[in-house]
């Protein structure tokens, strides 16, 4: 991998992070990027990095199984990067916000959140029409990440068209095949959880 390689992956996830935050999305130091190297490496914040003020140093190098290459700490949820890296090869990024909408439904949908009939659907690899219906499940947050990351990838084995999850009460991960790509499935899923959320609020 050349360093040029590494410049251009780490000023998309600067970019990222600006707009995320921007809209709200990573508030505070909230949230994790990831993004994969042509060498198979991952390049992925630096824990505790504040994602609207990120820089190339806030972004670091990691072997595909997470493990940093430098001295310099990854996310604590990396696990849950490498998880969805391994399990489809063709991600090439993974990003994970912090929203008002997410956090929300998923403390009253516990089982998870159906999206059914929205033309913001189509957004989402393999569907052409708003006749359709994606079911974004919810996780129980652990502090055991490695141990969420397996209970992720046991659904995403039997559910693999699934574009993105729910941590209880955290926030989501989408991925896609570059970072132009999850930030779509971003804007999509939050918009359509921002319409979840308001159709609960005016219906009560």
């Amino acid at each position: 991998m050349s360093d040029a390689d590494f410049d251009t992956v780490a000023d998309q996830l600067i970019e990222a992070g600006r707009f995320l935050f921007s809209r709200g999305w990573v508030p505070a130091t909230s949230g994790n990027f990831s993004a994969r190297l042509p060498d198979g490496n991952i390049a992925l914040t630096v824990s505790g990095r504040h994602k609207g003020r990120l820089t190339r140093d806030d972004i670091l190098i990691a072997d595909a199984d997470g493990k940093s290459l430098d001295a310099r700490k990854p996310s604590a949820e990396t696990p849950l990067h490498v998880a969805l890296y391994q399990r489809f090869p063709d991600v090439g990024c993974v990003l994970h916000p912090h929203t008002v909408a997410t956090t929300v439904l998923s403390r009253v949908l516990p089982g998870g959140v159906t999206l059914s009939d929205y033309e913001v659907l189509k957004a989402f690899p393999g569907i052409d029409t708003h006749e359709a219906s994606l079911h974004v499940p919810v996780f129980p947050n652990d502090q055991d990440t490695k141990r969420m990351a397996r209970s992720v990838d046991g659904y995403l084995m039997q559910h693999p068209r699934v574009p993105a999850y729910i941590i209880r009460e955290h926030g989501f991960y989408t991925w896609g095949r570059d970072v132009d790509d999850t930030l779509r499935h971003v804007e999509a899923l939050e918009f359509l959880l921002q319409c979840e959320l308001e159709l609960r609020r005016i219906s009560r």
